[in-house]
């Protein structure tokens, strides 16, 4: 039985069943052939299993005619780098756009259209840099984030600071936000930065992410091994950094499957990109401001403790801006933050329920890995007496520790008045906050 004299529905699933290549190979064999490779049902799966496409756009999101020309114009696009790597960083754009659409829309509106080969090239050039594979093909998705840094003596609105993707956190007067730059401005910001320190430009680092607020806090990738890296607290002094991914996860050899090329930035944003999808890190709303909130939402690094009613939610994050790490005098600084709500049954307390409580004391224990440095009692959270009541938004604070080692813990209770403070239902009584890590993680945001 010869090609021609076959079906045309076993023909069409034939071709459902092959690879793009293929199809285009057998486009040549007859006129009969190339009208069954035109069909734009096949093209539209191709493109949805790719891709993930369900529209005929090229990488600019400009609609196309058709599907088969979509593929075609993404193809000649990156015919410079592997296939498979392309799809592998259109994967994790697509993970960190759909949570922005569905939680976050303004901040999606900040990412810019993909950088051209010649914007990566001129910043190549102007810095004597080469950027690696999956950091080039991430640019040339998404060229960074159109966001205006706080000027800290004419800004009066702490909106327009709190749409970076990254995200970030506060504590009394250090609040960080942290988006990613546009090529412009690590052209710009990268060689401010190296007229202070030298190392950088020698050592092939060129900044990437930064904090848009008045708390500076600096993302490097270094061109040269493949390593994303935040500064430290002397980073302007003793050159301080933190690796922000593991470093055997990273790898440049472009012999390897193209799949398997990976680089600081990349692991880091598809790493960012998972914790968004599980619901490790959420979204919060201060007022009109929204922003990512990466303090943890999520066990183990998240400890959930309910006493009578009142439910302690608590977290923390190491904040290497404020760590210092020269030998010496080693001191890692952690934020934590506390949610308290009461539940809807109220604060129950020897079987009465009561419709509202206040807190009073506080009580911690701070553990540098298993030994206990620090024992604290003290009135009130940051200076409030929060009266907690079924069906009130968590009340969240923030508050910070610093350990010598990179790994301990935080536990503690909370004293509570059923009541009010100057009106008690009831005897005071205490709620537990569970066991909850600082530690140094492989994944530093």
């Amino acid at each position: 039985m010869d090609l021609e004299s076959v079906g045309d529905l076993a023909i069409h699933l034939i071709l459902e069943n092959l690879k793009p290549e293929d199809i285009a190979n057998i486009s040549c064999v007859s006129n009969r052939f190339r009208s069954f490779t035109s069909d734009d049902t096949i093209w539209s799966k191709i493109c949805f299993n790719e891709l993930s496409l369900t529209q005929p756009i090229d990488h600019g999101g400009n609609l196309l005619p058709s599907f088969k020309e979509a593929y075609r114009t993404w193809r000649e696009a990156f015919v410079m780098y592997p296939w498979s790597l392309v799809k592998r960083v259109k994967r994790c754009w697509d993970n960190i756009e759909t949570w922005l659409a569905n939680n976050f829309p303004e901040a999606k509106e900040t990412l810019c259209e993909g950088a051209t080969e010649a914007e990566i090239q001129e910043l190549e050039d102007v810095l004597n840099v080469k950027l690696p594979l999956p950091t080039r093909i991430l640019y040339r998705l998404h060229n960074g984030q159109e966001i205006e840094k706080l000027d800290v003596d004419t800004s009066t609105d702490a909106f327009g600071t709190s749409l970076g993707i990254i995200g970030g956190y506060s504590f009394y007067d250090h609040l960080v936000n942290v988006y990613l730059l546009p090529i412009s401005h690590v052209i710009e910001e990268t060689q401010q930065i190296t007229n202070n320190l030298g190392f950088l430009r020698r050592s092939k680092y060129v900044l990437v992410a930064a904090s848009s607020t008045y708390s500076e806090k600096l993302f490097f990738l270094n061109c040269t091994n493949g390593q994303l890296y935040v500064g430290t607290k002397e980073l302007l002094t003793n050159r301080d950094m933190m690796p922000c991914v593991p470093r055997n996860l990273i790898s440049l050899d472009r012999e390897l499957d193209g799949e398997n090329i990976q680089d600081g930035m990349l692991l880091w944003l598809e790493e960012h990109g998972r914790r968004l999808q599980r619901g490790f890190i959420k979204l919060i709303e201060d007022g009109k401001a929204k922003s990512i909130n990466l303090f943890p939402e999520e066990p183990p690094l998240c400890s959930t403790a309910v006493t009578n009613g009142v439910q302690v939610r608590a977290s923390a994050l190491v904040i290497p801006e404020l760590t210092d790490l020269q030998e010496g005098r080693q001191k890692y600084l952690f934020s934590y933050s506390i949610r308290l709500s009461l539940q809807p049954q109220g604060c129950v307390i020897n079987g009465i329920s009561h419709k509202s409580c206040q807190l009073y004391w506080r009580h911690w224990l701070i553990h540098a890995n298993d030994v206990l440095v620090s024992d604290v009692d003290g009135e009130a959270v940051i200076g409030m007496y929060p009266i907690l009541r079924p069906g009130d938004k968590e009340f969240v604070y923030q508050s910070c520790a610093a350990i010598l080692t990179s790994s301990g813990s935080v536990e503690g209770s909370f004293t509570f008045v059923p009541g009010r403070l100057v009106e008690p239902r009831g005897d005071p009584f205490i709620a537990a906050v569970a066991r909850f890590p600082l530690q140094r993680p492989d994944y530093i945001f």
